[in-house]
Order: structure tokens, then C-alpha cells, then sequence
């Protein structure tokens, strides 16, 4: 018998357990990397703590379920807290203190609760806040028992508010009318200036016999060539500033000629100050309006209505008013010649051909020569107009209910300043601007088309002959508001228009230095009247 090789079927017992195992390694293979992939998804999404789901659910819940809740318990106790925090007011203010302590107490106890629900972010429930609730319900109830309800709440704050109200006027009215009486008083030492110059006027005839001797001044006062000035004023210490203030900016001082007219009483003590006193060879003519023949109250409106008892009783009176009028408004000043005689500056001076008006509370700190060659476009007034804002045109200043102004006059009209003005006296008189003046005094005898003043009855009477200025040459409100420091630095002309002029004690502080450096404390006049 044959007999068999050795290793003849150990190659098929050996192949099944390879290939089992071939199988066995790739299934862990692929499982391995199903497992890997599954990690690395639930890898890149957010974790979201537990803790974090919960806050986030139960903040969710104490927003809507409890404040838009009509049954929420903490919606509940803070309706009442707030309430309370309102009786708090009132009893304080019905000087219920006690009452008030008692309510503070038990919103601090209320808000207590609703803290404490915060903290651990759970609703507050009936039975924990029955207490609170009821305790609140029966002090609130209380409150209104005292009276403290709605009704009698409104009906207290209104008198409350109307007795403020009532306050605050009484208040302002003072304020205004001492301010007023503060901008009118003459100083001390402005009124003894006034009585040393009157004095040395009638002792020193030298000073008498200077202003006599004026054959070349009298020649310049006509020189249409020459620069013109006119001031009208009652105050020698401001007009004084204002002619220094002129000649010391001039490129050419010697072509300068003030106009100067003031009343009776000032005429001597001005006549003597710039006599006295030299200004670079400004002349400097001074006249008093009381010498003007034609100054009377068959021509001037204002004079006669000076004469009419009514008249008389509403400035210097005041009694037939009711106190409807602001005091500004009543005050006698406005019917002073010298505010008005502004509108009759071509029969003051019947030689000139054109001239610039200044208000005796400005400063000149620049050369204004060049106003005299601007071309006014044939217009009567060369001015500043101040429409930059509403208030400043032509419907804050008149009375459009009235229709003679509502016919005439265009109530957007730009308003304009006096103070500094160019008037071209050629064009005045043939357009007869006095006249024009005259026209609407007269038909404001009753103030029923404006309230007082010169600008109002200016407005009406150069309205469509007055040509626009560029605002540098005349910068406002030195003597009442702050104004732009690089207005004033490139300003020609700064007005101290306002109760605040810079002679005062009220004067603005910031603003007078602009103004005293054109005074000479040192001359001795005004070191015995105590300038300083």
C-alpha cells in the first residue's frame, strides 16, 4: 500500500482560521473608524450645560409667564410697590411721616420677596407672598382712606404746579424789574464825574474861550469829504469811549468828526470832558437838542404825545395797566429825544451828505473809515441784519394783528440792529424818511402797533430802504449773552446791547475788559469821582 506525504492536507486545514481572522480584523477596522467619525460630530456641536438650559428656561419663564401673566404673583406686588412708591410722595408731602415710614417698610418687605424668587429663579407662589399681598392691599387701602387716591393726587399736583407757576412769574417780574432799575441808576461815581466837569466848566473861562476860537473846526464840521460821526447820548464816561475808541483804531484820525448832542443838564460837563481831554485830532462838535427850534411838539409826534394825560400816566405812573405791560416796555426812556432823534439826523445836521449813527455802548476797535465808500445800492440806512435766528424778524417786534402792519409789511421780513449805522442823508431827504417816521408814530398813540421803542418804528421806517452790511462790522449782545470769542476778535464795531452795560456793577466781567481799555484811570477827574 501507498503510503501518503506527510503534509498533504495541512494547507486546507490552515486557510479557514486565516481568512476568519482577516474578516474579524477588518470589521474592527471599520468600526473603529464609524466610532471615530460619530466623536468628531458630536464634537463640533455646543455642549450645552444642564445648568445653563435651566437658567436660560427659567429666566424665559419669569419674562413671559410671570410679567405678561394678568395672574402672576410678581406682577401683583410690583403694581403694588409701585403704587406705594407714589403714597411715599404724598404722605411726605402732607408732612405724614409716620405714614410714609410705614410704607416704605412694606415695599421693602414686598421687594424682599421678589428678590429672593430672582436669586433662585423659582416663581413666587400664592402661599409664600399671601402675606405680603394682603398686608400691602390693606396699608394701600388705608392711603386711600387718608385721601390719597388717584383723584385727589391729580388734583393736588395741579395746585401744586399752578402755586409754582404763580411763583415763578412773582419771581421773574422781580427780577426783571430790578434788573431794569439796576441798568437805569446812574453810578456814583458816573454822577460825580457829571458835577466836577459842570463845576470846571462855568469856573475855567479859558475852557469857555477855547470852544469860541473854532473858524477851521467850524469848516470841518461841514467837510463832506471828512468822516462823520454822530453819537446822542447823556452818559460823558461811554461817549467818551466811544471817540477814543474811534481815533485810537483810525489809520487817519484827523479826517474824523463826532457829532455829539445830549441834553440840558449833561450839556456843560460834556463841553468841558472834551475840552479837556484830546482824542489823536479827532473834532469833536457837542450841541444839546434843546437849542433845536425845531424841535417841537407841533412836528414831533413823540413830544406831543408826551403832552396827553394817558400818555403820561402809563410811563411815569403805571397804575392803568394792571401790569399787563413788562416793565421794559414802560419805561420813560423810550420817549426821551435823544433815543428819537435818531429819525432826524438830516435836520441836526443839514450840511451832511452821509454819516454813521453809534449808540454810545459800543466799542470801535478797528479803522471803520471804509463804511463811508460802501455803496448802498441807493437805500437810506446801511445796517446789520440779525434774522439769523426767528426771533429777530419783523413779526417778534410787531403787531400782526393789526391790519394796517399785516397789509404793509411782510412778517418774515429780516429785522436789523441799530447801533451802527450807515445813513446816506442825500437819499433820506428825497425819499423823506422823517416823514415816513412821522406817518406810523402817530397811528401808535394807542401802542396798539408795536410796544416801545426805536427799533420797531425803524423797522417800519426804512423797511425796503435798508442795504445788508456784512456782520463783521457790528457784532450784538456784549451786555446780555456770550458771543463768539472769534466774532469779537474780528468785529469792528462790539455793542454792549443789554441791560449789562460795562459801566455797571451788573456788567458782564468777561466783556468789560474790551470796553475799560479805552479809559484812562489815571487822569485825575476820574481818580476824584473813584473810577476804578
Amino acid at each position: 500500500m501507498r503510503r501518503r506525504a506527510a503534509d498533504f492536507r495541512r494547507p486546507l486545514r490552515r486557510r479557514f482560521p486565516n481568512a476568519l481572522w482577516w474578516v474579524l480584523c477588518g470589521v474592527a477596522v471599520l468600526l473603529f473608524i464609524f466610532t471615530l467619525s460619530r466623536g468628531n460630530q458630536m464634537e463640533s456641536r455646543p455642549v450645552i450645560p444642564t445648568r445653563y438650559r435651566n437658567d436660560r428656561l427659567m429666566e424665559g419663564l419669569n419674562i413671559t409667564e410671570e410679567m405678561l401673566n394678568p395672574n402672576s404673583v410678581s406682577r401683583q406686588l410690583n403694581d403694588q410697590i409701585a403704587l406705594a412708591k407714589a403714597f411715599v410722595v404724598i404722605a411726605k408731602e402732607s408732612n405724614n411721616l409716620q405714614f410714609a415710614w410705614e410704607l416704605s417698610a412694606q415695599i421693602r418687605s414686598s421687594q424682599i420677596l421678589l428678590s429672593n424668587a430672582a436669586t433662585r429663579r423659582i416663581p413666587l407662589t400664592i402661599r409664600e407672598s399671601e402675606t405680603a399681598i394682603h398686608d400691602m392691599a390693606l396699608i394701600l387701602y388705608q392711603a386711600q382712606q387718608l385721601h390719597y387716591d388717584s383723584a385727589t393726587m391729580i388734583m393736588r399736583l395741579k395746585a401744586k404746579i399752578q402755586a409754582l407757576e404763580e411763583q415763578m412769574s412773582s419771581v421773574s417780574e422781580k427780577s426783571s424789574k430790578y434788573g431794569q432799575i439796576a441798568a437805569e441808576e446812574v453810578p456814583k461815581s458816573l454822577y460825580c464825574l457829571g458835577i466836577q466837569l459842570t463845576g470846571e466848566w462855568f469856573r475855567n473861562s479859558n475852557l469857555q474861550r477855547k470852544t469860541k476860537d473854532r473858524k477851521q473846526i467850524d469848516m470841518k464840521l461841514k467837510d463832506n469829504n471828512l468822516y462823520h460821526f454822530c453819537v446822542f447820548s447823556d452818559n460823558i464816561l461811554a461817549t467818551s469811549v466811544v471817540v477814543n475808541s474811534t481815533s485810537i483804531n483810525s489809520k487817519s484820525p484827523d479826517k474824523i468828526v463826532f457829532h455829539l448832542v445830549t441834553d440840558e443838564i449833561n450839556y456843560a460837563a460834556m463841553k468841558a470832558w472834551f475840552s479837556i481831554n484830546s482824542f489823536r485830532g479827532v473834532v469833536v462838535e457837542v450841541q444839546k437838542f434843546a437849542d433845536f427850534t425845531w424841535l417841537n411838539a407841533s412836528y414831533v409826534p413823540v413830544l406831543k404825545q408826551l403832552q396827553d394825560s394817558e400818555t403820561q400816566s402809563y410811563y411815569f405812573s403805571g397804575n392803568n395797566d394792571d401790569g399787563r405791560t413788562p416793565i421794559k416796555f414802560r419805561n420813560p426812556k423810550y420817549l426821551s429825544m435823544l433815543n428819537h432823534l435818531r429819525f432826524y439826523i438830516p435836520e441836526v445836521f443839514p450840511a451832511l451828505k452821509k454819516v454813521v449813527f453809534l449808540d454810545d455802548d459800543v466799542v470801535v476797535q478797528k479803522d471803520v473809515s471804509d463804511l463811508f465808500s460802501i455803496d448802498l445800492n441807493g437805500n437810506v440806512n446801511g445796517a446789520v441784519e440779525t434774522c439769523m435766528e426767528t426771533f429777530h424778524r419783523y413779526h417778534k417786534y410787531l403787531n400782526y394783528s393789526h391790519p394796517l402792519i399785516r397789509a404793509h409789511f411782510d412778517p418774515d421780513a429780516c429785522g436789523w440792529a441799530f447801533g451802527m449805522n450807515v445813513f446816506d442823508l442825500v437819499q433820506w431827504r428825497k425819499r423823506n424818511v422823517t416823514g415816513i417816521y412821522h406817518y406810523w408814530q402817530e397811528r401808535n398813540v394807542d401802542r396798539t402797533l408795536w410796544k416801545l421803542g426805536t427799533l420797531p418804528p425803524g423797522l417800519l421806517t426804512f423797511y425796503g430802504l435798508t442795504e445788508p452790511l456784512d456782520p463783521s462790522w457790528h457784532i450784538l449782545g456784549l451786555g446780555y449773552t456770550n458771543v463768539d470769542p472769534h466774532l469779537i476778535e474780528k468785529g469792528a464795531v462790539l455793542h454792549y446791547n443789554g441791560n449789562s452795560k460795562p459801566w455797571l456793577k451788573i456788567g458782564m466781567e468777561k466783556y468789560k475788559p474790551l470796553w475799560e481799555k479805552y479809559v484812562d484811570y489815571s487822569h485825575p477827574l476820574l481818580q476824584r469821582c473813584n473810577f476804578h
